[in-house]
């Protein structure tokens, strides 16, 4: 089940609100969310929740345990074993597959016969649900926070539905106190923003990514000799805005669910494509992986307190380690290599370089490297990338094809959007719509007003068409 389903839409979602708010003690209400988050999550893995739920309450007293003893090395053995669990179910059903294919293939350049393998199922937001349990684990042991008072927390911790398949990566520490109690958050002001939070990342989700997602899925299904240079070019701008309103406002849908049950999420996007430079980039893209990835594996490595040398392996590493997080595939490492280069480069000259040039020279050149390391991403196999990116540059066939008005009205749409931060009236306008407090009365009314246009919108568009692709939903 996805955000921007019917079934979730319309059935899902108003029941749920109406159970949670039918009650008034914090308890029930976590029972609520716990019972609608099995269930949520059930109805894409029914299998693989029960795999979940058993290894979260072994988890929970793992580090229970943990927290209560005065044994520093019987501390160190109990953190190991909890990182070894979640660690372990992730390699297992994420990456098996991938090392039993890649070891197949060199037996049998060697001349042995096949490895006899069962394909193992990718359970839905595994990786999430991993970083989650790492972060409740290794904050406790380092004292950052107590751990939760039951199992029963921690179930509702790691299952929350808005944020548990696809982010953003919430921090145990984040929410811990909003977890046992969150009444003062659980204001009208933050519900209506909530609600509209949540119309805002429907609507770029469905209006703006679906449409960009077609037309970049019809490009990317053309073989080697039919890719013409036009096509190549209009497929990965529109998969560059596919994949950045596809996530960002599940992203956003997320947040404002969290909203409305009385959660503060962490921001996870902040106009990476303004960026002037890939390490402003990632510290706007993902801002949750990229915060995770570095206090939990950048520091831990010595970050930048090593000889120049090794941090630029410990920058290339983490984002080895974060391309292959992104897929079980060679070219997702591979992209997650490509920017680690560049953020290399960055340190060496890049940096220097965009100072001079300016500021928007800067902006057009991250922008180009962006799109680059996007058909790394989106491609299916490295051959793919390479013609793919040939195609880009060969100059063959610059005629554009009859694309319908709907995709270049989003197109606009799309580029408006990504970019117009870049002006003092965007920014002040962002800050109202996002990040406001409270309105007063007009606001609200204007903002309920461009909720449900929104929403008419989406659910028509949902309704009406097939295509409905959501890019993270088995990462």
């Amino acid at each position: 089940m996805v955000f921007s389903s019917s079934l979730f839409l319309l059935y899902f979602l108003p029941i749920f609100l109406l159970l949670y708010h039918f009650f008034k003690n914090n308890t029930y209400k976590n029972w609520v969310i716990l019972f609608a988050s099995i269930f949520f999550y059930a109805w894409g893995a029914p299998i693989f929740v029960f795999v979940v739920v058993g290894s979260v309450i072994l988890d929970y007293y793992i580090i229970n345990h943990m927290y209560l003893s005065s044994n520093a090395l019987h501390r160190k053995y109990l953190l190991a074993l909890s990182i070894s669990i979640n660690v372990g179910l992730l390699l297992y059903f994420k990456y098996a597959n991938f090392f039993v294919e890649n070891v197949d293939y060199m037996l049998q350049s060697m001349g042995f016969e096949n490895l006899q393998w069962t394909q193992v199922a990718l359970p839905i937001g595994i990786s999430f649900y991993t970083f989650q349990t790492l972060t409740y684990s290794i904050d406790v042991f380092r004292g950052v926070h107590k751990p939760l008072k039951n199992p029963f927390q921690y179930l509702v911790y790691i299952m929350l539905f808005p944020q548990m398949i696809a982010g953003p990566i919430v921090r145990f520490n984040q929410i811990a106190d909003q977890i046992e109690d969150r009444q003062h958050l659980e204001t009208l002001d933050n519900k209506l923003l909530g609600f509209f939070r949540f119309g805002i990342g429907l609507a770029k989700k469905v209006l703006i990514a679906n449409v960009m997602g077609a037309e970049a899925d019809q490009a990317f299904a053309l073989a080697e000799g039919e890719l013409t240079t036009s096509a190549a070019w209009i497929g990965i701008i529109a998969y560059t805005f596919q994949i950045y309103y596809d996530f960002s406002g599940y992203s956003d849908m997320a947040i404002g669910l969290g909203r409305i049950m009385g959660f503060k999420f962490p921001e996870n996007f902040n106009n990476p494509y303004t960026s002037q430079s890939i390490t402003e980039f990632w510290r706007r893209w993902h801002i949750t992986l990229g915060s995770w990835m570095r206090d939990y594996l950048y520091i831990p490595l010595g970050g930048s307190r090593v000889s120049t040398r090794r941090m630029y392996f410990n920058l290339w590493f983490v984002f080895l380690v974060s391309g292959l997080w992104h897929g079980a595939a060679w070219n997702f490492v591979i992209w997650g290599a490509f920017h680690g280069f560049f953020l290399i480069l960055d340190r060496l000259f890049l940096l220097k370089f965009s100072e001079k040039i300016g500021k928007y020279p800067s902006i057009i050149l991250t922008f180009f490297i962006t799109i680059i390391g996007w058909v790394l991403f989106r491609a299916e196999s490295m051959n793919q990338a390479f013609y793919f990116i040939e195609a880009m540059f060969n100059f063959n066939g610059l005629q554009l094809k009859a694309y319908g008005p709907q995709f270049w009205t989003m197109m606009v749409f799309a580029f408006l959007f990504a970019f117009f931060t870049l002006s003092k009236l965007g920014l002040r306008i962002e800050q109202k719509v996002f990040f406001a407090e409270k309105y007063n009365i007009k606001g609200y009314l204007f903002f309920c007003f461009i909720f449900f246009f929104l929403m008419i919108l989406s659910v028509s568009s949902i309704t009406s068409s097939g295509f409905n692709p959501f890019i993270y939903f088995r990462f």
